[in-house]
C-alpha cells in the first residue's frame, strides 16, 4: 500500500461488507461527510462539497486508519503533497464506488455491479418534480426510483406512458420483482435483452404483446 489516500478508500470499497459493520454509527457518519467532498454538490445528505477534494479523500483515509488501525499492512502515515489520482483502483474498485457504498446507500459498485449502474442510470429517466409536475407520485412503491452518484432519485422514463400516469403494465410487473425493495434488480430486468421474451421487456411496453410482461415477470419469480 502506497501514500495514496485514494489507494486507500478503493481497497476500503472492495472489503466494505467487512468493513462497514465494524464502523460505529458517529464513525461511518464522520467518514460520509468526508467523502461528501468528493463529490461536485455533496452526498445524498446535501451537505456542501469542501473545496478541495484531495483534502476530503486524506480526510476520509485517516479516519479510516483511525479507526481500522492494522487493516492495512505497510501503510503508516498519509500525505498530500501530490494530488492522487481519484480513479485509483483496487481490485476493481474505486474512492467513487466507496462514496456510492457509504453515501448512497446501495450495493451497486466495483467492477461488475457499478458497470450494471452505470448503464441503467444511462437510460432515459426522469427526476422526482419532473413527475410531480406531471401530476402524478414519484414515491409510488410500484415504480422503480434509482438513487444515482451523487444522491440524486432518477426514474426510469420507460415506466411512464405518454400521458405521464405509469402504465398499468409496468406497476403489475414492478410489484412482483420487488421494486420496492430491489429496484436496480427490477431496472435491470426491464431495460437487458430476455430470453424468454427475445427482447428487451421494456420494448413490450404498449404493444399487442404486452401481457407477455407479467407472465415473464411471475415465471421469474415463481423460479425463484
Amino acid at each position: 500500500m502506497t501514500d495514496d489516500p485514494y489507494a486507500r478508500l478503493a481497497a476500503a470499497a472492495a472489503a466494505w461488507e467487512e468493513l462497514g459493520s465494524r464502523l460505529s454509527p458517529q464513525a461511518r457518519d464522520r467518514l460520509a461527510e468526508a467523502l461528501s467532498g468528493l463529490r461536485p454538490g455533496g452526498g445524498a445528505s446535501g451537505a456542501p462539497r469542501t473545496a478541495d477534494p484531495e483534502a476530503a479523500a486524506l480526510t476520509a483515509a485517516r479516519l479510516l486508519e483511525a479507526e481500522l488501525p492494522g487493516e492495512f499492512p505497510g501503510e503508516s502515515r498519509f500525505t498530500a503533497v501530490r494530488p492522487a489520482p481519484a480513479d485509483t483502483v483496487h481490485l476493481g474498485f474505486t474512492a467513487t464506488d466507496l462514496a456510492v457504498l457509504v453515501l448512497d446507500g446501495h450495493g451497486m459498485a466495483g467492477p461488475v455491479l457499478g458497470e450494471v449502474r452505470d448503464r441503467l442510470l444511462a437510460a432515459p429517466s426522469l427526476g422526482d418534480s419532473e413527475v410531480l409536475e406531471r401530476g402524478f407520485d414519484p414515491y409510488a412503491p410500484d415504480l422503480i426510483r434509482l438513487r444515482a452518484v451523487g444522491g440524486e432519485v432518477r426514474l426510469p422514463t420507460f415506466q411512464f406512458a405518454p400521458g405521464g400516469a405509469a402504465a398499468p403494465v409496468v406497476r403489475a410487473v414492478n410489484a412482483l420483482l420487488g421494486a420496492d425493495s430491489d429496484p436496480w434488480g427490477a431496472a435491470d430486468w426491464w431495460l437487458s435483452p430476455n430470453a424468454w421474451l427475445d427482447t428487451v421487456p421494456a420494448r413490450l411496453i404498449g404493444t399487442a404483446e404486452e401481457h407477455q410482461l407479467v407472465q415473464a415477470a411471475r415465471f421469474l419469480t415463481e423460479e425463484e
